[in-house]
Order: structure tokens, then sequence, then C-alpha cells
């Protein structure tokens, strides 16, 4: 009987034994399997409502950047400037006496009155135009009335004919642009007022600008560099445009652009050397205003390159979320170099094969910030 009581007794024991070493042998399991804490859930069903992605990182060729502002500018062809066609005092349209007004090809902008002038006086020149033009049309008509009759010579009908066409050239310029006693002046290309030269009821010359009308549809942007660069030039192979005060930025491929030139010699005066893109205004750019250029340079670097909307910055630290599992992500510094504005390259931090969120970072930043790590999430069931 004693020996059956010794037997259970060891037996007993021996369960126990055996079920602390189950339990910690599976405390090393489950710590085995411990995700990094610093790892944030984001699960599928989140991911597929907003606006998320993920991609493969790897070594790319990066091209060199020239970081600099620039202005824009109207192309030639795209701006026009109206002149007086005759002295005078000018009258704008109460509609369109303002900069920035919209206007289209063969819209009435301005009128000219020269009538109390005693000099220059518009009307005397076209009452006078007018009257040239008659007395020279019946001098020629009845000349070729007698000249069926061979009473007057040829060379005198030619010499009628040419004092003729003369008079009514002279004429038809005056008259399609003078009505009630005025010069009348229309638009001649659809567009928008960019600048008045001259304010309502101001006496103009002949030929003196009056306004500036741009299609703002082709701009200029232009760069001034240091002559350092000028050697490398030539290898210009596009450039990326941020809009200031904005967070867009388009390639010089999104606006149908194009290198158009850049300096060979530097102004005594500005030594800076000119770099000129142009550019389809397919996005709304003012024309005269300040945009910041990242201009490529041709180079043979390979680098790792990522988006600049996965890179999140955080007291001028910078860190991207890589992918753990579908679900689960982790925060990882990095160490940022060169941008163009879109991408930028990553000097130390990621490796070649490691998949990162490149779209919706900032809501893993967020997501970092309300919830805890479940150590069974990301994983799909």
């Amino acid at each position: 009987m004693k020996l059956y009581k010794l037997t259970a007794t060891l037996l007993f024991t021996s369960i126990i034994l055996s079920g602390c070493t189950n339990s910690k042998n599976s405390e090393i399991h489950e710590d085995d399997e411990q995700i990094n804490p610093d790892a944030v859930v984001f699960t599928k069903n989140q991911q597929q409502k907003t606006d998320f992605a993920v991609e493969n990182v790897g070594i790319e060729p990066f091209y060199t950047i020239i970081r600099t502002a620039a202005q824009v500018l109207p192309s030639q062809g795209d701006e026009k400037i109206i002149t007086a066609k005759a002295g005078g005092t000018v009258v704008f349209s109460a509609d369109f006496a303002v900069a920035g007004k919209a206007v289209k090809a063969g819209q009435y902008l301005f009128s000219i009155e020269s009538g109390g002038l005693a000099d220059n006086n518009f009307s005397i020149r076209y009452a006078e135009a007018e009257n040239e033009y008659n007395r020279a049309k019946k001098e020629y008509e009845r000349k070729l009335d007698l000249e069926k009759d061979k009473i007057v010579s040829k060379q005198d009908l030619i010499k009628a004919q040419t004092e003729y066409k003369n008079a009514e050239s002279v004429y038809n310029n005056l008259h399609k642009n003078f009505s009630n006693g005025k010069q009348i002046i229309t638009s001649p290309i659809s567009g928008f007022i960019t600048k008045m030269q001259v304010r309502n009821g101001e006496y103009v010359e002949t030929g003196q600008p009056v306004l500036i009308i741009s299609q703002n549809s082709d701009l200029f942007i232009k760069a001034e560099l240091s002559p350092k660069y000028f050697s490398s030039l030539s290898g210009i192979t596009s450039a990326n445009i941020h809009v200031m005060n904005t967070n867009k930025v388009y390639s010089l491929e999104d606006l149908n652009g194009k290198v158009l030139s850049f300096g060979k010699s530097a102004d005594v005066n500005n030594p800076l050397i000119p770099v000129i893109f142009q550019v389809n205004n397919n996005i709304g750019l003012l024309s005269g205003s300040i945009v910041e250029l990242y201009i490529k340079m041709q180079t043979d670097r390979q680098t790792i390159i990522v988006p600049n909307e996965a890179i999140i910055e955080e007291m001028g630290n910078y860190f991207v979320f890589v992918e753990l599992t579908p679900e689960t992500f982790e925060k990882r510094a990095v160490i940022k170099g060169t941008t163009d504005g879109l991408r930028s390259e990553i000097n130390k931090g990621l490796s070649a094969g490691e998949r990162i969120v490149s779209k919706g970072a900032i809501l893993i930043k967020l997501a970092q910030s309300s919830e805890k790590l479940d150590i069974h999430s990301g994983h799909s069931h």
C-alpha cells in the first residue's frame, strides 16, 4: 500500500513538472513569434477604403538635380500688345477697364477720340480719306469709259487706277476701325487683359501701347543659374515644377513641355546663365509668378528611390513604413538624399527588395497613435 502511494505521488509530480516545462516552452514560442512592438496594424479593409499603395524598393538611376527658383513668363505669340492706331484720347469700354478681364477675339476694347484736337484729328483724317477715295474712284471710272472710245491713253488709265487703289486702301484701313467719329479698337485674340498701360481719358500718341492681352496657354519658365553649372547644361533632360504654396508638383512631360534654350554666355551686369523651358499651361499657372524648379541632369548614378509621399518627417528626422505582413508595417528611420520634387533618394535605412508604403503613409502614422499592436494581426484567417 505504501508502494502504491509513492508511485502515485511520483506520477503526479511528473505531470506537474511536465506542465511547467510545456508552459515555459509555449512562452518561448510566443516570444519568438512576437512582432516588432513599433509595428502598426492597418487592415486590408482599411486599405481598401483609402488611397493606399505599397511598392517594392529597388535600385534605379537617379538624376543629378539643380534646385532653383524660376519665373513664369508669357511666350512669344501668347501675348499681344494693343497699340493706338492714331493719336487721341483713350476711352475704355466700361466692361473692360480692369486687368484680369476675359476678352474674345474681335471684342470691343476701347476707342480713341480726337474730335477736339487741333492737330492729328482722326475725324478730319477719316473725312479726307473718304473724300479722296470717292474722287479717285470717280476719276478712274470716268477714264475707264473714255478708254473705250480711245479718248484717253493707256498710261493715263493706269495712273488713275493706281490712285484709286491707293485711296481705297487708306480709306478701308480707317473705315474698319472708325465709327461715330472715333477710332474703335477690338481684341485680335481671345485671352485675358494682363496689364493696362494708360488710364481712361489719357492722351496717347500713334503706336503707343494701351494694354496687353495674354492667352495664358503657352508659357516660358525661366531660371537663372550660377556659371558653375555651365558645363553641365547641355545634359539637361527634363524638370519638375513645384507650384509655390501648394503641394502640387508637375513633370515637364505632364505639361507637354520641353527644354527651349540655355545661355551660352554671361552678361557683365548679370553673370547668371538663363535656362528656359516652354510648357503648355493646362494647370492654371499664373504669368509672372514664381515656381520652384528641379532641373534634371543626365547621370550614371544608381540609388534607392522612393516617392516623396512615402516619407514622413518628424522634427527633422525622416521615416518610411516598411511592410512586415500585408496588414502590419514597421516605422523605419531613413536618411534622405536629393529629391526631384516627386521622388527622393534614400542613402541609408532601406534595402533593395523591401516593400514600403508608397501612398497613405500619413494614414499609417495616424493609426500608430490610435491603435495597439495585436500579435495575431497581420495574418490572413
